[in-house]
């Protein structure tokens, strides 16, 4: 099978090179997967340059998610044939990833694919679309209807962010979306943002309580902007956090959640339970509207990955980058 192998001697940089390697040095698990399609997440540029410590053992084949078929499985749940759709459980990070022609993992790791949603559009979707839908998920079980105001996507123009804009915008909800990049309007717009929200009006630390905007938040940026969003918020708004990209410390106080009932809510899709992954899924199938994911659509081969990574650090990227491996 071809792969793309990261490599690290010691005391080395991280190195990737494309080869062939045989299919039994994939790790244990239960099920093989022929792997059609991955991406390129925010995750994923980082552990192509060796940063952040998220990869611990050389060699390793990275890619945080994969849509494809089974091959084999010792698991009664999926037989040879079957779709299935992969994302979290820290594959591509503690656990051979994506970027192979072939994957083996454990089954519980596994959904199967909805009904109208084909390896491709999967992965259009990705670990960034399936982490939007917990997160609009977790707002409307807090009480966030379209009626209730405008709601604030951060990273507008990011993986989560262009998803997130996309839904929310075909269920009725107004959407503000933030982007540094002025470039991005016509295609935040194209999405179906309603307005546009320069990234430098959130970027500085304000006080502890501002003006009411926001009736929810999706923030996939963190940091910073996290703190200014939370003092905007209106009374019993959530925020669903879903991103560091800005970093994890969090200077704010109490005052949002005391006076005004806001709610912070964390959203980890690494570990989400099964039910839910599958409600997530069935509703992106549903929900997310076909001509609108073509738009946030670039295609790439293997060879591509590690510019792109690059790129993606650098922030020269926008929406879902899908990397083919069908053939």
């Amino acid at each position: 099978m071809k792969a793309l192998i990261l490599d690290k001697p010691d005391g080395g940089d991280v190195s990737s090179e494309i080869r062939e390697t045989a299919e039994d040095s994939l790790p244990d698990g239960d099920v093989t997967v022929a792997v059609e399609y991955s991406t390129v997440n925010y995750k994923d540029a980082l552990v192509l340059a060796g940063q952040g410590g998220l990869v611990k053992t050389y060699p390793h084949v990275p890619g945080i998610d994969f849509a494809g078929t089974v091959e084999t499985s010792s698991d009664e749940r999926y037989a040879p044939g079957d779709r299935v759709i992969l994302t979290g459980w820290r594959v591509g990070e503690i656990h051979w990833g994506g970027y192979a022609e072939k994957a083996r993992v454990k089954a519980d790791w596994l959904v199967p694919a909805p009904d109208g949603l084909d390896a491709r559009a999967a992965m259009a979707l990705g670990t960034a679309g399936f982490t939007a839908m917990l997160a609009i998920m977790a707002l409307e079980e807090h009480g966030l209807t379209p009626d209730r105001g405008e709601v604030l996507v951060t990273g507008a123009s990011g993986g989560v962010g262009s998803v997130a804009t996309a839904i929310l915008s075909r269920l009725g909800y107004h959407v503000a979306a933030v982007t540094g990049r002025p470039e991005q309007e016509e295609y935040l717009r194209s999405l179906g943002a309603r307005s546009i929200v320069p990234r430098s009006e959130l970027s500085e630390g304000g006080k502890p309580l501002e003006s009411e905007r926001w009736a929810g938040c999706v923030d996939a940026v963190g940091g910073t902007m996290l703190a200014r969003v939370l003092s905007q918020m209106k009374h019993g708004g959530s925020v669903a956090a879903v991103g560091l990209a800005g970093g994890s410390k969090l200077e704010t106080t109490v005052v949002p959640f005391l006076l005004r009932g806001v709610n912070l809510l964390g959203i980890d899709s690494v570990t989400a339970p099964y039910a839910k992954r599958v409600t997530a899924w069935d509703r992106l199938a549903r929900d997310m509207p076909s001509e609108l994911l073509e738009q946030t659509i670039r295609m790439a081969t293997l060879e591509e990955v590690p510019q792109i990574g690059r790129d993606m650090l650098q922030n020269k990227t926008h929406g879902r980058v899908v990397v083919d491996l069908s053939e």
